[in-house]
């Protein structure tokens, strides 16, 4: 776990997979790596990025760069998530639910990166269809990006968050 001080914010880095490419040219092969990298606060903002470059700190340099940039937005509830969601990205999906205090977070590989650097403590996860790092990242950031807070809720129904039942 890196962390970087940017902006007087403290950023979470995590490198969820690394790949190396080989391009088959006339004098033999050029190799070339790209990261999937994941970059939060640890207080409910998380943002992915994939970098490519000829050398692997130049291509997570790039993957937190494309991160920092699209980052979203998660509201949280006593360090879990308010409700039950079920993110989906091409093949993979992945399903998360909240958990009680002490349970911890129950993931996986790269839905564990994303979980730990947007600050989320106790958790229940499974990754359904592939485990493929990129589609199960993507499909993690889509169930998060679903999540609304009681606010989010009450404001678009109108009515004041106390009036709605819990």
């Amino acid at each position: 776990m890196l962390k970087k001080e940017t902006d007087e914010n403290l950023f979470i880095d995590k490198v969820v997979h690394i790949s190396r490419v080989a391009k088959v040219v006339k004098g033999g092969r050029r190799f070339s790596f790209s990261a999937v990298v994941v970059v939060g606060d640890g207080q409910g903002k998380v943002g992915f990025g994939l970098g490519k470059a000829h050398e692997v700190p130049e291509a997570i340099r790039k993957g937190v760069e494309r991160a920092k940039k699209a980052m979203i937005e998660v509201p949280l509830l006593d360090g879990t998530i308010p409700y039950q969601v079920h993110g989906r990205f091409g093949a993979g999906s992945v399903l998360m639910k909240p958990a009680a205090k002490g349970t911890g977070v129950i993931a996986g590989g790269a839905v564990r990166a994303v979980i730990e650097a947007v600050g989320i403590h106790n958790v229940l996860t499974k990754c359904i269809g592939t485990n493929n790092p990129h589609n199960v990242v993507r499909a993690t950031i889509d169930g998060l990006a679903q999540l609304q807070s009681r606010d989010q809720v009450a404001h678009k129904r109108g009515i004041k968050a106390e009036e709605l039942t819990t």
